[in-house]
């Protein structure tokens, strides 16, 4: 039981641990350490909440589905066509940010000894992601334990070479004038709500430990970001770059370099393939595609977006964040309401309402910043 559980909860946290967490640095350096942990605070507990509504959906279904299957199922055919929308462009747009990030490191670390350009070592990364979700998550359940336990090693590696470099007065700024910035970023980088009916198969259908890996692994991604914004704030400063790893190296040399680029690969690498085979399985299950179109569409889509020149991971995270992901759980709120309602003749309590009026307010800070602030 408590190897099914290491086995979910990597798959999981492996998955919620990606892109956005580079973002986030350089996010603290705009709007101040102090903004970021009310952020955390807040939306780490929002977020559980979502998620643990969405578990109760899947283990109160029968049927295989993935979020427009449910949709469908309890509110109807229309809104599944507009779900369809919500959910495919807010996983294509995750894709694309781990893909443009995660060619990055593999041409930061393999090109001063193989050479090449971005193009070719984003192919490569494309190429091994693609393969293991054509294989399914069998094949990346075997691996996502032990790229896990690496990564938070990774970390902790990090962490302690950079303890000395520390600089505790970079922790006490803050610039309202940014105050709306992180939400977008911060909500995209806890977001995990498309891998429950996953761990909900993974599991057998096990209610508590579904419950016990969405809780624990959204609290574990929240300590590793916090962590690893003290580990590159703190050391960088004002001179923390877009990307973290960047400033952080040229000030801790080049060992921490490679380190860093490792570090990098990993947690871009182990978000793609368990976010394609959810979209994989969101056109397999939900819509009638076959196996293999279902796999060449989720997988290659992103790959098509990055030709076309979307390659700015913030501004793409961002955005996900805030407005996608704050449609997607509007839709699950009134989901759960009408669930109750046909499973349980429940009305749905109370407290899920306000929940509406967070997305709203996340959404106009978006807004806010696209319009009015900018970076």
């Amino acid at each position: 039981m408590i190897l099914n559980y290491l086995k979910a909860l990597s798959v999981f946290a492996g998955t919620i641990i990606g892109v956005g967490i580079f973002g986030l640095p350089y996010v603290t350096m705009k709007a101040g350490f102090p903004v970021m942990i009310f952020y955390f605070l807040v939306i780490t507990i929002f977020i559980i909440i979502t998620h643990l509504l969405y578990g109760e959906i899947a283990l109160g279904t029968e049927k295989l589905h993935r979020f427009p299957g449910y949709v469908s199922e309890y509110l109807g055919l229309r809104w599944k066509k507009i779900t369809f929308f919500v959910n495919v462009f807010g996983l294509t747009g995750a894709l694309l940010a781990y893909l443009i990030v995660g060619g990055k490191f593999m041409e930061l670390f393999f090109a001063p000894y193989f050479g090449g350009s971005n193009i070719v070592y984003t192919l490569i990364f494309f190429a091994a992601g693609a393969y293991l979700v054509f294989r399914d998550i069998r094949s990346i359940a075997k691996i996502e334990l032990s790229l896990l336990f690496l990564f938070l090693a990774l970390l902790a590696v990090l962490f302690f070479k950079a303890v000395p470099f520390i600089d505790l007065n970079y922790f006490k700024a803050v610039d309202w004038k940014f105050f709306t910035l992180p939400y977008g970023v911060v909500i995209f980088s806890l977001w995990g709500n498309a891998l429950v009916p996953e761990i909900k198969e993974m599991l057998g259908g096990s209610r508590n430990m579904l419950r016990l890996v969405i809780a624990s692994g959204i609290i574990l991604a929240t300590i590793v970001y916090l962590l690893f914004i003290v580990t590159v704030f703190g050391v960088t400063g004002l001179a923390t770059t877009k990307e973290a790893m960047a400033g952080f190296s040229s000030a801790l040399g080049d060992g921490i370099v490679k380190l860093g680029f490792i570090f990098g690969v990993i947690t871009t690498f182990t978000s793609f393939i368990a976010l394609a085979l959810t979209l994989k399985k969101t056109f397999w299950y939900d819509f009638g595609f076959s196996k293999n179109a279902s796999w060449a569409i989720s997988c290659f889509a992103p790959l098509i977006l990055f030709f076309l020149g979307l390659r700015e991971f913030i501004d793409i995270i961002g955005f996900v964040g805030a407005i996608t992901l704050g449609l997607e759980t509007t839709i699950l709120i009134f989901l759960y309401r009408k669930f109750l309602a046909i499973k349980f003749s429940k009305k749905a309590p109370f407290f899920i309402y306000p929940l509406v009026g967070v997305l709203i307010l996340g959404v106009i800070f978006e807004a806010i910043y696209i319009f009015f602030v900018k970076i």
